[in-house]
């Protein structure tokens, strides 16, 4: 018998009226459809605390004269100490197979209740170390897409628009997030400034969502480059080693939008998949 399909909703919309409320409806509406079991984080409902604090820690911290998050979170999460509001999200990552992280583009990135929940739930030893991270991350098995609505219009983030390249704007998130915890990133659903289109145009893009979803398990996520290009070590500061930068010096574009290597950047690199192989 199949295993049963999982699928988390993150949600960040203040309002049931909203966009992103009926693109998360359709997407538990779809994905249940399939046979999907669906849970939604709506974060705003659940009073999510966004600031990551040392009341996250349960119990003794390991130093309490200079306290840093990253380790203690880590020991809490060993022993069993972080606080349930946490716990109780890393449960719902650990059982979902997709991660929809749905909300509004707030200043080129997630509202601070989203990027909260990042801080918080993603603690180091769950969802990634030192030697898991990247293509060998903790969540290689998992997938995860960016689901947002923009209030700029779509040739605005075009790289001749003055919001600038928007695969540039999504680099941080999608591999220094997402990536860097092993998902298997899907290209984003981005909606274009819903809030300045007409009823017609937002039902469109719904309706395109919706088809979209029915197929998301067989999409090809986006291409990151691999950990084993780099000489992974401290002394070398973790630098992509001189042999593989001498192969790539004759290629037109850079290797990813971050890794461009002082060369254009690869077009659409945060937005599509990669071409298939000839």
């Amino acid at each position: 018998m199949a295993t049963k399909r999982s699928a988390l909703i993150v949600y960040a919309h203040q309002s049931p009226n909203s966009f992103n409320a009926a693109a998360r409806d359709v997407a538990v509406d779809v994905l249940q459809g399939q046979g999907c079991q669906v849970t939604v984080s709506d974060l705003y409902a659940m009073g999510f605390k966004p600031a990551a604090t040392a009341q996250d820690i349960i119990g003794e911290l390991q130093n309490p004269d200079h306290f840093r998050y990253n380790e203690e979170a880590m020991v809490a999460w060993q022993e069993g100490r972080l606080s349930e509001d946490i716990s109780a999200e890393q449960r719902k990552v650990e059982e979902a197979n997709l991660i929809i992280f749905q909300f509004p583009m707030y200043w080129f990135s997630m509202p601070a209740i989203l990027k909260g929940w990042v801080d918080r739930v993603l603690t180091q030893g769950f969802a990634f170390t030192l030697p898991k991270m990247y293509n060998n991350g903790a969540f290689k098995d998992k997938k995860a897409i960016l689901s947002f609505t923009t209030g700029a219009s779509e040739p605005m983030f075009l790289p001749d628009g003055i919001n600038g390249d928007m695969n540039v704007t999504l680099w941080p998130i999608q591999y220094g997030v997402l990536n860097f915890c092993g998902f298997q990133v899907l290209p984003p659903q981005i909606f274009w400034a819903p809030a300045r289109s007409p009823p017609s145009v937002r039902e469109a893009m719904l309706e395109v969502w919706r088809t979209r979803l029915g197929a998301l398990w067989e999409e090809t996520p986006l291409s990151f480059i691999k950990t084993d290009l780099f000489d992974l070590s401290l002394q070398t500061g973790f630098r992509l080693r001189p042999e593989v930068k001498e192969e790539l010096q004759a290629d037109a574009y850079g290797i990813t939008t971050g890794h461009h290597l002082g060369k254009p950047l690869p077009p659409n690199n945060q937005m599509r998949p990669p071409p298939p192989a000839i």
